[in-house]
């Protein structure tokens, strides 16, 4: 019951003060929150109407991006507090203002620093991604099975997203990726560039900042449906709040992610 009803509240406010407002947006409507960063009245808006109905469902501290942004202390009830909701109400913000319809509307329940179920809702394809831990995932209620990648890296899409890199080290990233068939710089929305780990449509998508209610929600989706996501170290990934640990690798699979490893960053196992 509960994975059902986290998805109607998604697509329920994104429906009532999101997607009326894509490229419809006037300009007092967009604002920055932070050097870099904006935020819409739209997310603002849904983050408020998710936080409500998730305390509803479970009485739980809810961590939104937004209300973080306001107040960072927030974001310490993933270190403190025994269950947490997260929340990004519109992740894709820039493609939003910008009229591209690559946005989401994500939700995650972490317990113990651990995530145990997720939501993505894509609206403007009317998808909607969930996963539970140990159960499964799922698109528009199919079960997700992610077919191991070819053993050659020459034949993987890929996505390496360094904005918050070392220049240097940046440079070497974009140099050892061209062992790859294709890269691209993402589509710049954690909800959607996930979902197409579990789809299939590409095979590693390399991280530096992991803000938890970005990841928390793909990485479940993509674990789930039989891929990795893991720390550069090998570690799981656990949502911390920001400023903790830099650096994920998402792969379709065990073997996958250790070449895409070995390939960006010369470590082997």
């Amino acid at each position: 019951m509960l994975m059902e009803k986290v998805a109607e509240i998604l697509a329920e406010a994104s429906a009532e003060v999101v997607v009326p407002r894509f490229r419809a947006l006037t300009a007092g409507e967009v604002m920055e929150k932070a050097p870099g960063e904006v935020v819409t009245v739209a997310d603002r808006e849904a983050e408020v109407i998710i936080a409500r109905r998730l305390r509803e469902l479970l009485p739980v501290p809810v961590v939104g991006e937004e209300a973080v942004s306001a107040d960072p202390a927030l974001a310490h009830a993933l270190e403190s507090e025994p269950a947490v909701w997260l929340v990004d109400p519109v992740d894709g913000t820039s493609n939003f203002i910008a009229g591209r319809p690559d946005f989401a509307v994500m939700a995650s329940l972490v317990r113990s620093g651990a995530t145990v179920a997720a939501w993505i809702w894509q609206p403007m394809t009317a998808t909607a991604y969930a996963a539970e831990l140990g159960s499964g995932a799922w698109r528009n209620g199919e079960r997700l099975t992610r077919t191991p990648a070819s053993a050659r890296p020459g034949d993987w899409r890929g996505s390496v997203k360094s904005r918050f890199v070392d220049p240097a080290e940046r440079d070497r990233l974009r140099s050892n990726a061209a062992a790859f068939g294709e890269v691209t710089p993402g589509r710049h929305a954690a909800g959607v560039e996930y979902p197409q780990i579990a789809d299939g449509e590409q095979e590693f998508i390399f991280y530096w900042r992991t803000l938890p209610w970005d990841h928390a929600p793909g990485s479940l989706l993509v674990t789930e449906a039989g891929g990795v996501s893991a720390r550069l170290d090998g570690s799981t990934y656990r949502p911390d709040p920001p400023g903790g640990e830099d650096g994920l690798l998402v792969a379709a699979d065990p073997a996958t992610w250790e070449r895409t490893r070995e390939i960006l960053l010369g470590v082997r196992a």
